[in-house]
């Protein structure tokens, strides 16, 4: 018989990445403390990744693995999703691409358990936080180009011949289906969100843990695996989101949707509070000043550039404004994001653009 759980928001250890590409942004710009000396690339917020698993740092689960809370405790944590493996099906990460990241893809699902041996692949976003004027990211392939074309720009490092490259603003989201060729950086910082998932493969001649020279038969070999796992349909575009008025001064903006996450930006002022009500677990990140976060009984702060896991069993979330957070979580593509956009008035093709699934032919008969 399971020990019950006072249950509360989880907090959680931040797995942290320090690749080549990335800066003091994290610190300098979000207000994040407690970062090691040097560059910070990433830090991954909820992480189930094999290796990087994120541990909870307080409470009756202090201790354990976020993979252990998910054996011991599904249904708690999860709700209505709960997923067809062991792993907690989301991993969401701050990235400073203080300078350009990798040109690299992520397999799609299929592709990942054809090639890679993996149980699923990584379909992403991202929402840029900041970004310096003229800031740009490469997002999918032009309309035409062949394999062969991109193999040997690839292997000229010569992205702009065929890749298409978009500007980037703060405030803006793209979502990248797996299978989709990418990159973003310089002087970009963004918020992440994804399935569970750490493979990928890169063109570029240097590894991006550390910077040192990848030998030309590696390169060639991982440009082939690339290309043999890469999609040349997905053609993504940055969009600002559509918005829902929730309350005085309470705005819900839904950044994107597709079958394996949604992700959200709330905003609240002062006449009234953010409230919220779930049945799906929740991964709640700061994107603005310090808050107090009221869950399920349980009160305390959130900073700047933090995150909270809120299990499934909590139900409810109440924030004081002025806020500014980002919610993440395992959508009902109908009942969550489509019909709540469709009764605030946006049409359905804007709705169909946030992502993959929200079409008209994708609701329930």
């Amino acid at each position: 018989m399971r020990t019950p759980v006072d249950w509360h928001p989880l907090r959680l250890t931040t797995p942290v990445k320090q690749h080549v590409f990335g800066g003091r942004a994290l610190a300098d710009r979000l207000g994040r403390t407690g970062l090691p000396d040097g560059p910070v690339a990433e830090t991954w917020e909820v992480s189930d990744v094999d290796g990087d698993a994120s541990t909870v740092v307080d409470g009756p689960l202090a201790g354990r693995t976020l993979r252990q809370v998910m054996e011991e405790h599904p249904e708690e944590l999860l709700g209505r999703h709960l997923p067809s493996g062991p792993r907690f099906p989301l991993l969401t990460k701050f990235i400073d691409g203080s300078r350009p990241l990798p040109v690299h893809l992520h397999a799609d699902d299929a592709t990942a358990r054809r090639l890679e041996g993996e149980p699923h692949g990584k379909t992403e976003a991202w929402h840029v936080l900041d970004a310096a004027p003229g800031a740009t990211a490469l997002v999918g392939v032009r309309s035409g180009v062949g394999r062969d074309r991109l193999r040997q720009a690839l292997l000229a490092q010569d992205f702009d011949a065929v890749m298409r490259r978009l500007p980037v603003r703060p405030g803006q989201t793209v979502y990248v289906p797996g299978g989709t060729l990418h990159s973003f950086g310089p002087d970009t910082l963004v918020y992440e969100i994804e399935q569970t998932s750490d493979i990928q493969q890169h063109a570029m001649p240097w590894h991006m843990e550390d910077g040192s020279p990848v030998d030309e038969e590696e390169r060639h070999a991982n440009i082939a695996r690339l290309l043999d796992e890469w999609r040349p349909e997905p053609r993504p575009e940055f969009r600002p989101g559509l918005s829902i008025a929730v309350d005085d001064g309470v705005e819900r903006t839904v950044l994107c949707a597709g079958p394996y996450f949604a992700l959200e930006r709330w905003t609240a002022g002062t006449a009234a509070p953010l409230v919220h009500t779930f049945s799906t677990a929740l991964i709640l990140s700061n994107a603005g000043a310090p808050v107090t976060v009221t869950s399920g009984g349980w009160s305390g702060r959130l900073d700047r550039a933090r995150t909270l896991l809120l299990p499934a069993v909590l139900g409810d979330l109440r924030i004081q404004g002025p806020a500014d957070v980002l919610i993440g979580y395992v959508p009902d593509l109908e009942h969550d994001v489509r019909a709540p956009l469709l009764a605030a008035g946006h049409g359905p093709a804007a709705i169909a653009a946030l992502g993959e699934g929200l079409g008209p032919g994708n609701a329930p008969g």
